[in-house]
């Protein structure tokens, strides 16, 4: 091999090979320092636009999840009403049983009257109930919920219109009217039966909306996990990775430092 002084190509190698060494060290030491495998889209394009869209599910789950947990409360907010309008109903029918006793006094039967224009206001007042700012009761569905991060409606669960005001579920009776005499135990009857018809169409909303929440929160997780696969780094491996390039750096440095002085053996012909 030539003795040359201007061109120095194991210099030159060892130069490219710790240049090489040093952008791996520096590569791996982005990835711990940041958790992820993929530091710049040059590292996995295809990776990361992936990554991205898993990612956008995940959050579209968790707002999904949200959703359905507000109209669960609502549903039990809407239920509280009825529960207490089927108690309410359950007194103003002992209330006309003990109206229709023959040893009252028409004092006794004002009283017992007192207490049913009591009882009547309470269900209309019942009736108003709102859930922020979203009536409760009413002749039309409150809304749909969607249970599908993609917002399709084709699944949606109806949250269905409950009127406590309405002739045609009995209520509407009870508390438009104006004294025990002018109601039977049998119109009584049928708006407590569909006061308990009311709370099982709710309690059935409910459970469907609970299952789609389960289902919900095991698809986000899904989706987390696909995302960690592509994205976040094994601090095992990568470790070893460090250790590996950093020894190579290392190694590549004192080898250049080497390279570098082996011209000067070329001075010592010129002595």
């Amino acid at each position: 091999m030539s003795v040359v002084i201007n061109t120095n190509a194991s210099a030159t190698v060892a130069a490219n090979n710790l240049a090489a060494s040093n952008s791996m060290l520096q590569k791996s030491l982005n990835r711990l320092s940041s958790g992820t495998k993929i530091v710049s889209p040059a590292d996995d394009a295809g990776g990361l636009a992936v990554s991205m869209k898993l990612s956008a599910a995940a959050r579209r789950q968790g707002a999904v999840h949200n959703n359905i947990g507000n109209a669960v409360s609502l549903l039990q907010t809407q239920d509280g009403a009825l529960k207490v309008s089927g108690k309410v109903l359950e007194r103003i029918s002992e209330l006309k049983i003990l109206y229709n006793d023959v040893t009252k006094s028409a004092t006794d039967l004002a009283n017992y009257n007192t207490e049913f224009t009591a009882l009547s206001s309470q269900l209309t007042a019942n009736a108003t109930e709102s859930f922020n700012g979203v009536a409760l009761f009413g002749s039309s569905n409150i809304g749909s919920v969607s249970v599908v991060e993609s917002g399709s409606t084709s699944s949606a669960v109806t949250v269905a219109a409950r009127d406590l005001t309405s002739t045609s579920t009995g209520v509407g009776v009870i508390s438009a009217a104006t004294s025990l005499s002018s109601i039977t135990v049998a119109q009584i009857s049928t708006a407590i039966e569909n006061v308990a018809t009311m709370r099982a169409t709710n309690g059935s909303e409910q459970s469907r909306l609970g299952f789609a929440a389960e289902l919900i929160t095991t698809n986000k997780a899904n989706l987390e996990a696909a995302t960690s696969r592509i994205l976040d780094v094994d601090v095992a491996d990568e470790s070893t990775q460090l250790a590996r390039f950093n020894i190579l750096t290392q190694a590549g440095t004192s080898m250049l430092a080497q390279a570098n002085q082996s011209a000067q053996s070329a001075l010592k012909l010129l002595q």
